[in-house]
């Protein structure tokens, strides 16, 4: 399994902590992901290394940005 740490800004609510954790959750591989609202890190824990593109990608679909 690998873990990967991000940054996300914009969040600022529980939904926005479900959305972003929904999008994410999509990506091919994911088995778990959690948001910290406060500090805004996202921590996604995979099969396999992810691209930080596709991460990027969904964290825009939810309307957020990856920082």
């Amino acid at each position: 399994m690998e873990r990967s740490e991000y940054t996300v800004s914009g969040m600022t609510c529980g939904h926005c902590v479900s959305s972003v954790s929904e999008e994410v959750g999509e990506i091919a591989g994911v088995r778990e992901v959690d948001v910290d609202l406060a500090s805004g890190k996202v921590t996604v824990t995979s099969e396999a290394p992810l691209s930080t593109e596709d991460v990027r990608a969904a964290v825009t679909e939810a309307g957020y940005q990856l920082v």
